[in-house]
């Protein structure tokens, strides 16, 4: 699972968005789940207007559920927690990747 943090104002995440769009689109066998939590805070229609804007093909929670793993807010966006098939956190990537980094980090934590 990968848990991508976000906001609009953020350049390198909307450069990232497509990748994990990829991601997502590529893994309709239910191997791998993208989430998206938006930095902000932002709900209801608000978000949902911002998710189509932005062009979101991702799901995106309305809980940031990064206490489970005892993470703190992301001081650096985009953000994007790797989590194991077991539900362990393997990895936060910090900064924007691409199809090809986030696929690394899903292998190596895979492999684990």
């Amino acid at each position: 699972m990968l848990i991508n943090y976000w906001a609009e104002w953020c350049a390198p995440c909307r450069e990232e968005i497509p990748e994990l769009n990829r991601l997502h689109e590529d893994s309709a066998d239910g191997q791998l789940v993208v989430l998206g939590v938006n930095f902000d805070g932002l709900s209801g229609e608000a978000l949902s207007d911002l998710v189509e804007r932005m062009d979101i093909g991702f799901p995106v929670l309305l809980d940031d559920p990064r206490a489970r793993w005892q993470q703190p807010m992301p001081g650096v966006l985009p953000s994007t927690l790797v989590i194991d098939p077991e539900g362990k956190l393997r990895t936060v990537l910090v900064g924007p990747q691409t199809f090809e980094t986030l696929s690394r980090a899903i292998q190596v934590t895979s492999a684990m």
